[in-house]
């Protein structure tokens, strides 16, 4: 698996029947594709928090920058 996308070949060439996307009831957003031979593909769409932090000195110009901090 590459770091960019998900392959799925296995759905080339599959007629859809419905399309359907779940909204996010806390633990994501579903997406479901029912196909015309009866097999169905899900995927959850979810999103993580990212905390940045900096401290800074300021004054004019540009900032100083004492720290920055990534969780």
């Amino acid at each position: 698996m590459q770091d960019q996308y998900i392959e799925c070949p296995e759905l080339a060439g599959k007629t859809a029947h419905a399309f359907r996307i779940h909204r996010d009831t806390g633990d994501g957003t579903n997406v479901e594709i029912k196909f015309a031979d009866g097999t169905t593909f899900s995927c959850s769409l979810s999103s993580r928090p990212e905390v940045k932090a900096t401290l800074y000195k300021g004054g004019v110009g540009t900032p100083e920058i004492l720290q920055d901090y990534e969780v």
